[in-house]
C-alpha cells in the first residue's frame, strides 16, 4: 500500500486491489494498461462511492500516472465525499514523459536517429562534393545560340546558362555559390580572317565545390572546338586563368548536412509515430484511454510531442557535431541554430500527421515500411538529400520543387549558409503549411481509436 499512497492513491480501508480481466489476456508487450479497481465499499458503509478506477501507463520499467484519483474519500464520521476537477495538462504531461522514456529504453531509436546520419555525413563529407555535377553559369555578354563555341559550351554535362534581370541579383547568387562563374566570352575575327576566342572566367571562394571541376570541362571544350577548325598548332580559344574573388567558403558539410538532417526526421519519425500509434491501437490501448476523462487530443499531442523532442534532440546532435567536427557553415552562429529547429519542428509536424495516416489504413504492422517507403524514398532521391535535383530532366525539376522533404532542405541551407532568415523562407514554409493541411485533413477522416 505504501507505492500507491506514494504514487497519490487515497487507500481506502479493506479495500481491495486487483488486476483487470483484460490485462490478463494482453500480448507480452512493452506496452500495456493495467487497472486497479478499489473494491466496492458502499456496502459496509453508505458514505463510500462505488469502484473508482485508475489507469497507470506503463512502458517497460517506467511507470507513469495517466488517471489521477478524483475522488478523495475521508474516513472520518460524519463527512461527505468531495470532488476534485480533473486534470487534462498533467495527464497531458504524463503521457509526454512516459513515452519520452520509452524512446530511450529501445537502443535502435537511438541507432538509426543518430548514429546512422552521423555515419553518412562523414561518408558523404569526404567523397562527396555537395552536388558537384551541376554547374551553373551567366553569361557577361548575349552571345547567338548558333554560335560554335556557344554550342561546345552546352554540350558540358550538367551546366546551365542561367539569365538575369540585373547585376545585383547575380552579385548575391556569385556571392551565396549559387552561381559556379561568370563567363566574359569574346570573339573576334583577325586580318587572316580566322575567328578567335578569348574567355574570361569570374567566381568567388563560394563556389569551390563546382569551379574546380568545371574548368577542366571548358578546357575540353576548347581544344573539341580547335580540332573542328582544323588548327592543331594555334590557339584559337584562350582561357585566362579564373579571378577568383575571395568570400564566405562553400564546403561539401553545407550541402550535406541539411539532407541528412531530412533523411533523418523523415524516415525516424514516420516509423517512430505509425508503429507507435498502430501498437497502441492494436493492443487496445487507445480504446482504454479514450474511455478515461482524458481529452483525446491529449492523448496524440502527448505521445507525438515525445516523438516530436526526441527529433529535435537528434537534430541538435547532429548539428552541433557538424558544427565542431566538421565545420559545418552557421552564419549567424546560435540565431541561425534556433532558426534551423524552428523550420525542423514546421517539418517534424508534418510527419507526425502522415504518420498518424499510415498507423490508421494498415491491417497489420508488417505494412506499415511498404506504406512510408513509398512515400519517403521517392523524397529521399528527389529533394536535393545526397546531390542536387538540378541534374534531373525540367519536367522531373517541377515536380522536385513541390515535394516536402526539398522545402525543408532548401530553407535550412538558405538560413545556414547564405544567412537568410525564416521569414525570407515564405514559400517554402507555404507549401509546407499546405502539405500540413492536406495531412491532417485525411488524418481526421481515417484515425482509428480500436
Amino acid at each position: 500500500m505504501a507505492w500507491f499512497r506514494k504514487a497519490g492513491w487515497s487507500v481506502l480501508p479493506h479495500a481491495a486491489v486487483s488486476y483487470s480481466d483484460d490485462c490478463a489476456m494482453m500480448r507480452p508487450q512493452s506496452c500495456e494498461i493495467i487497472s486497479f479497481a478499489l473494491a466496492r465499499l458502499a456496502a459496509r458503509s453508505p458514505m463510500f462511492p462505488p469502484v473508482n478506477k485508475k489507469a497507470v501507463f506503463i512502458i517497460g520499467r517506467q511507470i507513469s500516472l495517466i488517471y489521477p484519483l478524483s475522488i478523495k474519500i475521508n474516513t472520518f464520521a460524519g463527512m461527505k465525499p468531495t470532488m476534485q476537477q480533473y486534470s487534462q495538462s498533467k495527464a497531458l504531461w504524463a503521457i509526454t514523459k512516459a513515452s519520452f522514456r520509452a524512446i530511450f529504453e529501445n537502443p535502435s531509436a537511438i541507432i538509426f536517429s543518430i548514429l546512422f546520419p552521423i555515419i553518412f555525413v562523414l561518408i558523404f563529407g569526404a567523397f562527396g562534393n555537395g552536388g558537384g555535377l551541376t554547374y551553373r553559369i551567366a553569361l557577361e555578354n548575349k552571345i547567338p545560340v548558333t554560335d560554335t563555341f556557344y554550342n561546345g559550351l552546352l554540350q558540358i554535362p550538367g551546366l546551365k546558362v542561367v539569365e538575369y534581370a540585373d547585376t545585383v541579383e547575380r552579385r548575391e547568387d556569385m556571392i551565396k555559390g549559387r552561381l559556379t562563374a561568370i563567363l566574359d566570352i569574346q570573339k573576334k575575327t583577325d586580318t587572316a580572317g580566322k575567328t578567335k576566342y578569348t574567355v574570361a572566367v569570374r567566381t568567388t571562394t563560394a563556389s569551390s565545390n563546382t569551379i574546380y571541376s568545371f574548368l577542366p570541362s571548358l578546357e575540353l571544350v576548347k581544344l573539341k572546338l580547335e580540332k573542328l577548325l582544323g588548327n592543331n598548332t594555334e590557339d584559337l580559344v584562350v582561357v585566362s586563368q579564373p579571378n577568383i574573388e575571395t568570400v564566405r567558403k562553400y564546403r561539401a558539410i553545407d550541402f550535406i548536412l541539411p539532407g541528412q538532417l531530412g533523411f533523418s526526421i523523415l524516415f525516424s519519425t514516420l516509423f517512430g509515430i505509425a508503429f507507435t500509434f498502430f501498437g497502441l491501437r492494436e493492443q487496445l490501448v487507445l480504446k482504454r484511454f479514450y474511455a478515461t476523462p482524458v481529452n483525446r487530443i491529449n492523448i496524440l499531442m502527448g505521445i507525438g510531442f515525445s516523438r516530436l523532442a526526441f527529433q529535435v534532440l537528434s537534430v541538435i546532435v547532429l548539428i552541433l557535431f557538424g558544427h565542431f567536427a566538421m565545420k559545418f557553415t552557421l552564419i549567424h552562429g546560435a540565431f541561425t541554430f534556433l532558426q534551423i529547429l524552428l523550420l525542423t519542428l514546421v517539418m517534424l509536424f508534418f510527419l507526425m500527421g502522415v504518420g498518424l495516416i499510415f498507423s490508421s489504413v494498415v491491417k497489420t504492422d508488417s505494412s506499415i515500411p511498404l506504406l512510408i517507403n513509398i512515400f519517403a524514398l521517392p523524397q529521399m532521391m528527389l529533394s536535393g538529400t545526397f546531390f542536387t535535383f538540378e541534374v534531373f530532366p525540367g519536367w522531373l525539376q517541377e515536380v522536385c520543387k513541390v515535394l516536402p522533404l526539398t522545402q525543408y532542405n532548401d530553407a535550412v541551407r538558405k538560413v545556414s549558409f547564405e544567412g537568410l532568415t525564416v521569414l525570407n523562407c515564405w514559400k517554402e514554409i507555404g507549401i509546407l503549411g499546405i502539405w500540413i493541411a492536406i495531412a491532417y485533413v485525411i488524418a481526421v477522416k481515417v484515425i482509428k481509436w480500436e
